[in-house]
């Protein structure tokens, strides 16, 4: 395992819409391992593919209660508001009050390619919203209604 560099905002690959996975073998074992030490050593709860130059739909989150791995995510159920703080890894040092969904179901596939349903709440709802949005080339800063000091 490495710890991969985190792109921050203003590089171009941040901005780009992911491939699709289609190859659930030793190459993606390894970025999803390396995104999960990288997000961890840098201690966010989040990490998309794109945050470290690899232009695919895979996600690794943490929010203390284990790792979640997600390939190919895709929210097919939301319910509920939200809003709160919050950072990127990608956009060090900045916070803002962003509104989301407080429960979302999301499917996805394992590092297996098995598919698989996932429903979180609170934190990891937020969480999900927010990686899934990486995966299209968004920023949270996007949807910040208020930037916090």
């Amino acid at each position: 395992m490495a710890i991969r560099e985190i792109r921050t905002e203003g590089d171009e690959i941040l901005y780009k819409k992911c491939k699709e996975v289609k190859n659930f073998d030793e190459k993606l074992c390894i970025l999803l391992d390396d995104m999960y030490e990288t997000m961890k050593k840098n201690e966010g709860v989040g990490l998309a593919a794109p945050q470290v130059g690899i232009l695919k739909r895979a996600v690794v989150i943490d929010t203390g209660e284990g790792k979640i791995e997600l390939i190919n995510p895709e929210i097919v159920e939301e319910s509920g508001e939200q809003t709160g703080s919050e950072g990127c890894l990608s956009v060090p040092g900045v916070y803002g009050e962003v509104t989301r969904p407080n429960k979302v179901t999301v499917k996805a596939r394992d590092r297996e390619g098995k598919l698989f349903k996932l429903t979180g709440e609170e934190l990891l709802a937020r969480a999900i919203c927010h990686e899934v949005e990486h995966l299209d080339g968004k920023l949270f800063l996007d949807r910040v209604t208020k930037f916090l000091d």
